[in-house]
């Protein structure tokens, strides 16, 4: 499965602490490829949500809070994207809501933690049943 990835500035380090310690991953870089070039959190988050939808992948979007990214790619019918703080949300995210987009933080989370995160939102799959009505709506 193809997992795109992209942060801004604040989350530069951490989207490349992921990307070495997930080698298995088939990681696409998004957004902010170098210092001192574009690094609009909206527009990386428009960018990546876009190929997430057309290409039927997982994303990740890393900040400093995490909050802005995930307001910037929720605005994309059809993303659930969740700023997720530990392990249990991302499972529960992935469980209940179906989420596509995991949004990280730079600042608020250890990042050795953020391995543990991201793990268990990729290796976690939707419940579906009682939760795909639900998840439905959030698109109406």
């Amino acid at each position: 499965m193809k997992i795109y990835i992209g942060s801004d500035h604040a989350g530069y380090e951490l989207k490349h602490y992921l990307m070495d310690n997930f080698k298995d991953a088939e990681f696409h870089d998004i957004g902010f490829i170098e210092f001192n070039k574009d690094d609009d959190y909206p527009k990386i988050a428009h960018d990546l949500s876009n190929r997430v939808l057309s290409e039927k992948g997982l994303g990740i979007l890393i900040c400093g809070t995490g909050l802005g990214m995930c307001m910037g790619a929720n605005r994309h019918k059809g993303i659930r994207a969740a700023n997720c703080l530990t392990p249990e949300m991302a499972e529960l995210t992935r469980k209940h809501n179906n989420a596509n987009i995991l949004c990280l933080s730079a600042r608020l989370i250890k990042k050795e933690d953020t391995l543990e995160i991201l793990k268990t939102f990729l290796e976690t799959e939707f419940e579906g049943s009682r939760h795909e009505k639900r998840v439905e709506m959030l698109d109406n």
